[in-house]
């Protein structure tokens, strides 16, 4: 049978934009829970500025408490200042986010495309002598709140070239939820062909109800990671229209309907997905 790997993201981008802010301890407690259901790639926090995302303040209070070496956690990182932080803090693997409109890269990191790309090749660069993993995210893949649709050939340009910085992974991200199945596999078609699939993950939202879809036009072109969130919390404070992440149980659920492996147990799944709504409500 067919192994899907998921990449648990809830807490970070399930939390980073919601009302409530959870303290140290109830993080802690919310990826303890997922980590009993099975999951062992998570996305624990970031190091951005906390008067920008409040939510992820602490991040290397939390990394002390975070001991299970079975786990792979990692942590956005939006510049050379976090990727010393995530460093400093023995993180095994830092997470970039380009956006590919320059409207959207400016809200969100307040810099131009360029600017971005120049920084984020010397954190590879650095990355690679430090043995630190990274991932990319092309952010905005399909449509931007702000300048509309973005044209394939260009993800398709900004993936060969992080891929030539020997990027860890790239994934392709649906930030505000408006890619349709189609789309997905027109793109993934043309990127698994040039590059292979082993690269790639996809980052999918639920706005629309499109994201189960996209899942599997993803998994038909050869794509088995998959990111996901606990409850379907969040998404991204500086893009309009992002709420809705692809939730963890209901991704969970269908891949095991149609005969997919992902180790992680049901039932403990739906007690960290209660869990995730009790902290937040």
């Amino acid at each position: 049978m067919r192994k899907v790997f998921i990449n648990e993201v809830g807490p970070r981008d399930g939390l980073q934009n919601i009302d409530i802010i959870l303290n140290v301890d109830e993080r802690f407690q919310l990826i303890q829970s997922l980590e009993k259901a099975g999951i062992n790639s998570l996305e624990v926090g970031s190091f951005v500025n906390p008067t920008a995302v409040p939510a992820m303040d602490n991040t290397d209070v939390l990394l002390e408490k975070l001991i299970n070496t079975n786990s792979n956690y990692s942590v956005l990182i939006p510049n050379i200042y976090g990727y010393e932080q995530a460093k400093n803090n023995k993180v095994k693997e830092v997470c970039l986010v380009l956006c590919a409109t320059e409207s959207m890269n400016k809200e969100n990191i307040n810099k131009s495309i360029n600017e971005t790309i120049v920084e984020f090749k010397k954190i590879i660069d650095m990355s690679k002598k430090d043995k630190i993993r990274t991932k990319i995210y092309i952010s905005v893949a399909f449509k931007c709140p702000y300048e509309g649709l973005v044209s394939s050939e260009y993800i398709y340009t900004l993936t060969k070239e992080f891929l030539s910085y020997g990027i860890s992974e790239v994934v392709i991200a649906d930030t505000i939820g408006a890619g349709k199945p189609g789309q997905v596999k027109s793109l993934f078609r043309r990127l698994v062909k040039e590059f292979g699939s082993s690269k790639f993950s996809a980052h999918f939202h639920d706005t629309h109800l499109l994201a189960l879809a996209n899942v599997k036009a993803a998994m038909e072109e050869g794509i088995n990671k998959f990111d996901s969130c606990i409850a379907g919390l969040g998404g991204c404070p500086f893009a309009p229209g992002s709420s809705g992440n692809l939730a963890t149980e209901d991704l969970v659920s269908m891949l095991h309907k149609e005969g997919y492996v992902t180790g992680i147990n049901e039932e403990m799944l739906h007690n960290s997905a209660k869990l995730a709504a009790q902290l937040t409500n």
